[in-house]
């Protein structure tokens, strides 16, 4: 099974930005996000706020039914001209299904390579990326987005993201073993940090060295932090 993990960008800014409005936001939203996983073949197994969680039997199905979900969500009419943006995450495996549906390894790793994406993007597996990447829709590629460790893993997973219509740009990311020492030097900070470090930092990862690299992101680190109320 492919499993697609969904969730929006900023929903709680959305929330306070729109107030009463986000009820009717939340409706388009899920409603786009229904009608293109269902067409495809795509089982809703849960959902969660503005999340949800499908299943489809197809890997090309599943990136079809993604990439139809972004268009329609960047063509869609969002109250008070919001800023509605979706990421999105597949991973194929063999989930166990169990009383509570489907469980295991794989259902953590979908979701772990979800909350990687940023709003916009769809993010896809190794596994997903080699069972789909000789059918992916017209006018859609996908760029390998380097090594991550995804939370509780063991090992690095390598990432791939689909740029489409020529509209997004495949994530650019620190590789794993970078990543993670800047997160244990960073303390703190966090890997969302990290994260963003990573996107400032990438177009030149291949001739730096790791400790001008940590460097660079602490003076990132300190532009990006909020500035200290006196």
């Amino acid at each position: 099974m492919t499993l697609a993990f969904t969730d929006i960008e900023g929903s709680t800014f959305l929330l306070r930005r729109l107030g009463d409005r986000y009820g009717e936001m939340l409706a388009v939203h899920r409603r786009i996000v229904r009608a293109a996983f269902g067409a495809a073949g795509g089982v809703e197994v849960d959902r969660q706020g503005d999340a949800f969680f499908f299943a489809f039997p197809r890997a090309r199905d599943a990136v079809c039914a993604a990439v139809e979900a972004q268009r329609e969500h960047e063509a869609a009419t969002w109250p008070e001209s919001a800023a509605v943006r979706v990421r999105i995450g597949l991973h194929t495996g063999e989930p166990i299904v169990g009383a509570e549906g489907y469980l295991g390894i794989d259902v953590v790793k979908g979701a772990r390579i979800c909350s990687l994406a940023r709003g916009g993007q769809i993010l896809l597996s190794e596994t997903t990326h080699a069972l789909a990447a000789s059918a992916l829709p017209r006018g859609v590629i996908a760029v390998p987005a380097g090594e991550r460790q995804l939370k509780d893993m063991d090992d690095p997973e390598l990432v791939y993201g689909l740029a489409v219509d020529g509209s997004r740009q495949a994530p650019r990311v620190l590789p794993a073993r970078w990543e993670h020492e800047l997160t244990e030097r960073f303390g703190t900070v966090g890997t969302g940090l990290v994260t963003r470090i990573g996107e400032r930092l990438a177009g030149s990862l291949e001739n730096d060295n790791l400790e001008h690299i940590v460097d660079r992101a602490v003076a990132v680190a300190r532009d990006l932090a909020p500035a200290k109320s006196s």
